[in-house]
């Protein structure tokens, strides 16, 4: 629903797809309280998959778009902020869920009302920033700041524009997809990790003296976890400082560069390795924060929204290749009889080569062309009604 709903979002404002998106959001525990309580599954996936989905993917994009607006000297930053804390809801959603299956049981009805519970509170909490959010007047600045290049033309950084470029028009543009191109690739590279994070650092250290156990996997799992998040506000805030295209050249081409580390080193050191896996996670982290604001750079703020739903097309892609390649490959080599960092060498030069592609391709980002930028009286109309 991401990649359909933000037009709608751009053309009548956040407070509207908000709206959808709690009543969504909402229903979909629900109706899978519902479904447990009738133990019927494939209620459940409905409501909780297609109805709660929904409500997220509108749910997302919101806030995002918004803060963007809101904060037109640190686009990067604003971002930062409001994705980190989409990844950082889990560490409450994680303990409170539990909490409530402890109270509530683990059986038909505990698990009835542990979704009925959450339903009711994300009302609550969500229709709260129903109620908060505003967009910025048209023609707002923060107190101040003047855009780069509003006086002399000359200064303003190359790959910021001033023009606007509607989302239909983004789609035909090559910056689109080369865009598309990086985040996939970055966001492959670290999620394969992170999702394996466990099971990989076990593995690694199988039967050497710095042998991980159980306990210390999960603390590492929480270590990257952090990293993620920290990533997420700390390097799409530097992208203020550096721009947007310089930090992408961090993510991938420093990432290439520790996921080799990492296939050169591979059990010699257990420090090296976590140190590795820190910094790729938290440049995963940050390439999906920092997305928003190079948008923003390439195409404006006019339909932002709607062009950052159709870019997400790509973390849904990486999600099913970055744990598909680790995955695969480490069975097929434990098949094959390899163990310990045998098992993820081919995967960690897979992602390699995926990074330094991205990393072409980001280098191949320029600024759009004038053709696909929309009239200027469209752009302020739209962003009357949208702020009316």
């Amino acid at each position: 629903m991401s990649l359909a709903v933000p037009s709608f979002l751009d053309r009548n404002g956040p407070r509207w797809a908000m709206f959808i998106a709690t009543v969504c959001f909402s229903a979909g525990f629900l109706i899978s309280a519902f479904g447990v309580s009738l133990e019927q599954y494939w209620l459940v996936v409905f409501g909780y998959g297609v109805v709660g989905g929904i409500g997220l993917g509108i749910g997302y994009i919101s806030p995002v778009s918004t803060l963007i607006k809101w904060f037109p000297d640190r686009p990067g930053m604003s971002t930062g902020i409001a994705i980190m804390g989409f990844g950082g809801g889990a560490l409450i959603a994680s303990p409170w869920s539990a909490g409530m299956l402890s109270a509530f049981g683990r059986d038909v009805a505990g698990i009835s009302q542990t979704f009925l519970v959450h339903g009711l509170v994300y009302a609550v909490f969500m229709t709260m920033g129903i109620l908060l959010i505003r967009v910025p007047p048209e023609g707002w600045r923060p107190a101040g700041w003047t855009p780069p290049g509003a006086t002399d033309h000359a200064s303003r950084p190359r790959m910021i524009t001033t023009a606007d470029v509607s989302a239909n028009n983004a789609l035909k543009t090559p910056q689109f997809w080369l865009l598309w191109v990086v985040l996939c690739l970055n966001v492959t590279a670290g999620i394969g990790i992170l999702e394996k994070a466990a099971p990989m650092i076990r593995d690694f250290f199988a039967n050497t003296s710095s042998a991980v156990g159980i306990a210390a996997a999960a603390g590492f799992v929480s270590l990257v976890s952090l990293a993620n998040m920290s990533g997420r506000f700390v390097w799409s805030s530097t992208s203020d400082l550096v721009g947007r295209k310089n930090i992408y050249r961090m993510y991938l081409g420093l990432g290439a560069l520790l996921y080799l580390t990492i296939a050169l080193a591979t059990n010699s050191s257990l420090i090296l390795f976590v140190l590795c896996a820190m910094l790729i996670i938290s440049f995963y982290g940050g390439g999906f924060a920092t997305v928003p604001a190079y948008l923003k750079d390439l195409f404006g703020t006019y339909q932002v929204g709607a062009i950052h739903g159709r870019l997400l097309t790509a973390w849904s892609a990486a999600g099913v290749f970055g744990p598909l390649i680790i995955n695969y490959i480490a069975d097929r080599q434990e098949a094959a009889g390899a163990s310990g960092p045998a098992l993820y060498t081919l995967s960690l030069y897979i992602m390699i080569g995926l990074l330094v592609i991205g990393f072409v391709c980001n280098e191949l980002i320029r600024p759009v062309s004038e053709i696909y930028h929309e009239p200027t009286d469209r752009v302020e109309q739209a962003r009357t009604e949208a702020t009316a």
